[in-house]
């Protein structure tokens, strides 16, 4: 699966939360969502969009609807990619609460799709 293929997958079932996503879907929708925050702060940058709040961290408004948009399917595509591990998708909580569950999901994330269906559904790398 290549990188426009993947980021159309992932949209394309932007709600969908169920199922499995293979390795490559998943973190070329990680590297898209890197680009397009990345792209969204330096225009927030170069505009002088930024706001500062009360903790003098800047927000910008370009960059917080980017993260709008992606947010949703971020959370399913890595439920998904949970699924085709043997995981419930369930763990992605633990991304959620702390920063040591961000690093067991990214982990979970690395590692190779469960061999054959599970109870999630058939393999995406058989299909």
């Amino acid at each position: 699966m290549g990188f426009g293929q993947a980021v159309s997958t992932v949209f394309s079932n932007f709600a969908t939360f169920s199922g499995r996503a293979r390795r490559s879907e998943y973190w070329y929708w990680v590297l898209f969502t890197f680009i397009a925050t990345a792209v969204a702060s330096i225009i927030d940058a170069v505009l002088h969009l930024h706001v500062y709040n009360a903790n003098g961290v800047s927000v910008g408004p370009v960059a917080a609807i980017v993260a709008l948009i992606v947010l949703i399917p971020s959370i399913a595509v890595t439920i998904r990619r949970l699924h085709d591990t043997g995981r419930s998708g369930w763990w992605w909580l633990l991304s959620a609460i702390c920063g040591c569950g961000a690093i067991i999901v990214f982990f979970f994330c690395l590692s190779d799709s469960q061999p054959g269906a599970n109870q999630y559904g058939p393999n995406p790398k058989e299909a």
